[in-house]
């Protein structure tokens, strides 16, 4: 089975709000909103993995990441390895530079959305530490 190593950032704004963006309806967990981020290139860390599809993806510039947690999920046809950083210090205005939408959320209302199985862990720990 494939195993894909992904980078995703839980970015949390002053009024500490999350950013969410809705995945293009084509893709793998296609229509269902994220935490941003994407593959872990062979040549990169963590970090700038998360620094890089961050700006590419919304066109945030990250000034630091702080680890969360590790974690797998075997969607069958795939195993996602998700590497989750926090992100708090960053610059610049959200967007949609993929045409996706994104939104910042209120942690009281994450389970308003729809996220892929795998992002569950990630939706407790954010609900535990921003509540």
């Amino acid at each position: 089975m494939k195993k894909v190593n992904v980078a995703a950032a839980v970015i949390v704004n002053e009024q500490q709000q999350i950013l969410l963006a809705l995945r293009h309806a084509h893709l793998h967990q296609g229509g269902k909103w994220e935490f941003p981020g994407g593959k872990i290139e062979s040549n990169e860390t963590v970090d700038q993995a998360i620094i890089r599809e961050i700006s590419e993806e919304v066109s945030l510039d990250v000034k630091s990441t702080v680890p969360m947690m590790v974690l797998e999920h075997d969607y069958g046809d795939k195993l996602v390895c998700l590497h989750v950083h926090w992100v708090k210090d960053f610059r610049g205005q959200a967007e949609g530079v993929e045409g996706q939408e994104i939104k910042w959320v209120e942690v009281n209302q994450l389970s308003q959305f729809e996220f892929p199985a795998a992002n569950q862990p990630i939706l407790l720990e954010v609900m535990k530490c921003l509540n």
